[in-house]
């Protein structure tokens, strides 16, 4: 066991890697790529190893990959082929990434003899290339070669290619790839907090460049209604805003935004939700929705959409409300349908007719046959600590099955923080967008996965810890390349090793002091006979037990656990560390700390013996309030905890008590847990 251990930490040393970045053009369709591939950052790239004889860090992974020996400069490159004209515009965006690496490749709509040239090559009788967005990529002495029966699997090939170039050089490779799942999405809630289309531009670039395929933009909700009706101007009155007032899209912006996704093969789903969630139309048109005026008023504001829009699916909610009206979610679907749209609702939710799009939400909720299914369970951003959120992420099975069906078609990762934020930058940064958006592209492109939900990446010697390891080496890849000037709060994690001490009955007092925190009995342990549990993040019991599968098996409350680990500091000196013992959740109004500590469970956290206090909190002690911005509740967007390190081994001892795992009340849960990494 321990040799083979060495052996694959060897692996996992020797494969890390840094893809040179690269930037991509400014005009027209493919100015967004100047957004994602940057070039490269000094300092990341200072921190990392880096090999020109390493593969690619491809995200996401493809199906298959060969790898060769060899690497091929672009200066090689004599022309761009393309064999067809409705792939022209594939073969311009090549060209244009090449001439914003400084080589001036010509564009020939045929193809002729050539040492070394890019071939596009739509190949309709390849059985291979099985879906609209499968593609082959070749790269070897010939040349790349791509291949793919239509322009989305070659735009989905140029992602790719992308990641395959380094210093100039691209490797050589073999590479058939498709995706496991149709639909692979990602959806914004403006409806609470508004977002200005700059930045959700720039959430699309990402998915664009990670194979994403679904922008689910959800529009209305209880505190305001973002979306322009000419029939109805009062929807979005300033008058009837609750925040962000007066913002709002027009339907130019709208349309603008729509062609933006459809320049890079990415489907906007508009939501307007009804009837639940829907105070800020009652505020506006004085009825509910389900009343016959209400009724009427939702038809209209339907058909509005379907005239101004060119979308194939509308979102219609239908969850969180109780339903008075049997006949107005069925009405509604079959006037989208008339209208030729298909229909997206969530589950569970109200009643829709067989046929409907059903996206899953609820944890307890599984695919219903006769229903399209679309897999949100666990995917809220807004819940997620940022290490547990790609940890749970990775572990995923969408719709409970390794590759998707008719039926079971995919998932969409979800982020609709309620709380109020100071900046609309808050959204990504205190929700860890890009670093778990990444790895649901992965997870959505590649399949596979765990029984749904585990929040532990489990012990070194199993295939689930082995594969997220290697993962992880790619996603720090990303970050150190992509995006090193974006918010990506993500440090590495698989070699976080825990030694737990306990239980100790501690009789619902968390403040009772047992033996670990004495140093006499901490100088006296055999850490190789104490149990591991690894991870930064480490869950005793997850407030959404036993749904979601925790580091304990069987966790019981009124007790104490001690967490000890030793790190090696080559120098003496201050470390900034990320120290937290309850993420806060950015869509429940929890009280802020207790002034003083670090939570309400009497947490602590020493380092050599000396005991590590907590931030002076900007809010502490005060009540959970909606309209109160979090600002350094959580670690991740707080200024770091800096620890004095010694130079040699150190010990960091961690206390974790809880008393009962009845919360306070339903804003306050209790979240057992404790997060402690060194950045």
């Amino acid at each position: 066991m321990r040799n083979k251990l060495i052996y694959f930490i060897f692996l996992q040393l020797i494969s890390f890697e840094l893809v040179a970045a690269i930037k991509h053009p400014i005009g027209s369709s493919n100015h967004f790529f100047n957004n994602i591939f940057q070039k490269e950052s000094s300092n990341e790239i200072s921190s990392l190893r880096y090999s020109i004889n390493d593969t690619p860090a491809l995200i996401p992974m493809p199906k298959t990959v060969s790898w060769k020996k060899n690497r091929f400069y672009i200066n090689q490159i004599s022309q761009i082929n393309f064999n067809n004209p409705s792939i022209k515009k594939e073969a311009l965006l090549v060209q244009s990434i090449l001439l914003e690496k400084g080589f001036k490749i010509p564009l020939i709509n045929h193809s002729n003899k050539s040492q070394f040239k890019i071939e596009l090559i739509i190949d309709s009788n390849n059985h291979q290339l099985t879906g609209e967005e499968a593609y082959r990529l070749t790269v070897s002495a010939a040349g790349v070669q791509i291949k793919s029966t239509n322009a989305h699997g070659f735009f989905n090939a140029i992602q790719t290619l992308k990641q395959l170039i380094k210093n100039n050089t691209i490797q050589s490779c073999d590479i058939l790839d498709y995706p496991s799942f149709s639909w692979r999405g990602f959806m914004v809630d403006v409806g609470r907090n508004f977002q200005s289309i700059k930045q959700l531009k720039e959430q699309i670039d990402v998915m664009a460049a990670y194979k994403l395929n679904i922008f689910h933009f959800h529009l209305t909700e209880d505190i305001a209604w973002r979306l322009e009706s000419k029939l109805y101007p009062a929807l979005t009155s300033e008058k009837n805003m609750q925040r962000n007032a007066g913002y709002f899209y027009s339907i130019e912006e709208l349309k603008n935004l729509i062609q933006y996704c459809n320049d890079r093969y990415i489907t906007l789903v508009p939501e307007i939700d009804m009837p639940g969630h829907s105070a800020a139309f009652k505020r506006a048109m004085g009825v509910d929705m389900q009343s016959e005026q209400g009724t009427v008023i939702c038809k209209n504001i339907l058909t509005e959409l379907c005239q101004n829009f060119n979308v194939p699916y509308v979102h219609i909610g239908g969850d969180e409300v109780k339903i008075t009206n049997k006949s107005f979610l069925p009405s509604m679907i079959a006037l989208l349908k008339l209208l030729g749209k298909k229909v997206v609702a969530w589950n569970p939710g109200g009643n829709t007719p067989e046929g409907t799009f059903l996206q899953m939400w609820n944890g307890n909720i599984v695919p219903k046959a006769k229903y399209p299914s679309i897999d949100s369970r666990h995917l809220y951003l807004n819940h997620f600590d940022p290490i547990d959120g790609v940890v749970a992420t990775f572990n995923h099975m969408i719709c409970d099955v390794p590759k998707g069906d008719s039926f079971k078609i995919g998932a969409t990762l979800c982020n609709w923080p309620d709380r109020n934020v100071t900046s609309e930058k808050d959204l990504i940064n205190m929700n860890a967008v890009y670093p778990v958006m990444l790895t649901f592209a992965e997870k959505c492109w590649k399949g596979g996965g765990s029984k749904n939900y585990v929040s532990d990446i489990s012990m070194p010697d199993s295939f689930r810890y082995q594969s997220f390891a290697e993962f992880e080496n790619r996603l720090l890849n990303h970050k150190a390349n992509y995006f090193y000037n974006k918010a990506f709060p993500y440090v590495r994690q698989a070699n976080i090793e825990w030694k737990l001490i306990g239980p100790f009955n501690n009789n619902g007092k968390t403040e009772t002091v047992f033996n670990p925190e004495s140093p006499s009995f901490i100088d006296t342990l055999q850490l190789n006979k104490l149990p591991s549990v690894y991870g930064g993040t480490i869950w005793l019991r997850h407030f959404w037990h036993p749904l979601i599968q925790s580091h304990l098996k069987h966790p019981k409350d009124s007790v104490t656990y001690y967490a000890i680990r030793k790190i090696w500091s080559t120098n003496d000196g201050n470390q900034n560390f990320w120290v937290g013992f309850n993420d806060f959740s950015r869509s429940t109004a929890t009280d802020s700390p207790p002034i003083g500590a670090w939570d309400t469970k009497n947490s602590k956290l020493w380092v050599n013996g000396a005991l590590v206090p907590p931030p002076i909190w900007n809010s502490g002690g005060k009540a959970g309030d909606l309209e109160m911005p979090l600002t350094d509740e959580g670690y991740a967007y707080r200024s770091p905890t800096i620890i004095h390190l010694k130079k040699g081994w150190n010990t960091i001892l961690v206390k974790a008590p809880v008393g009962s795992f009845v919360p306070k009340d339903w804003k306050n849960q209790v979240k057992w847990m404790f997060t402690v990494l060194p950045l």
